[in-house]
């Protein structure tokens, strides 16, 4: 059996329970971290909600600029499976000289990167909380909740996996690309908990809409397959 084959049996089923419960635990965290356990962030002169929890975690790794760096910089390899994607839906449209006659698939990945950049500006105007320090070159403290980089991340790469197989057929080379995706999810969410610039309920935050948005996505290129029936 092919494993684009396989790909498409792991997609067939629509579950709208699983982003509903995300989601929901992603809005009940915005409620908690406002309004939960509130105390002032010395540092910054701001506040932050679940402060015993919060402020306990970020004793506890401290600030490590290392981490910061190494993350910021795998954020590289997201610009480069978007782009290929983008590339690929490109010369779909050239060759078939229509957007309605570009992949579902693609459309649909299209689609889910407008919203996240929708989420990325919407969250750095409606802000939840601020950072922990002061980043270098700053005078005022920065938006924090979620992590962007974390949403931005996960989002990608993960839907990066669902996609892989479809356009890869290469089995070999498309294990290698997914397993890519995957180190690039752990460290960047192991990364961005241990840099000590977002608090914790930041990289949750991220986490949480993340899996949301995939899920989403997921039951989308499901719709399509069960309408192909």
């Amino acid at each position: 059996m092919s494993s684009e084959v396989k790909n498409r049996r792991r997609r067939k089923k629509i579950n709208p329970v699983f982003p509903c419960i995300t989601g929901a635990l992603f809005l009940l965290l915005i409620v908690l971290v406002k309004y939960v356990d509130v105390s002032m962030v010395n540092e910054t002169g701001t506040t932050i909600g679940l402060s015993h929890i919060n402020m306990g975690f970020a004793a506890f790794t401290g600030v490590n600029v290392i981490w910061y760096k190494v993350t910021t910089v795998l954020g590289v390899f997201l610009l480069l499976f978007a782009g290929g994607f983008a590339l690929i839906g490109l010369l779909q449209l050239i060759q078939r000289k229509s957007l309605l006659k570009v992949d579902y698939e693609i459309l649909s990945l299209g689609g889910l990167y407008v919203v996240v950049v929708f989420l990325y500006a919407l969250f750095e105007k409606v802000i939840i909380n601020y950072r922990p320090i002061l980043m270098d070159g700053k005078t005022e403290p920065e938006a924090s909740f979620p992590s962007s980089h974390t949403m931005l991340v996960c989002v990608v790469m993960g839907s990066a996996l669902m996609l892989i197989d479809r356009y890869i057929r290469d089995e070999k080379v498309a294990r290698i690309l997914k397993n890519i995706c995957i180190v690039l999810i752990i460290l960047t969410v192991v990364g961005r908990l241990i840099c000590g610039v977002h608090w914790f309920t930041d990289i949750l935050g991220g986490v949480l809409l993340s899996a949301t948005l995939l899920m989403i996505f997921n039951n989308v290129l499901a719709m399509k397959k069960r309408r192909r029936k």
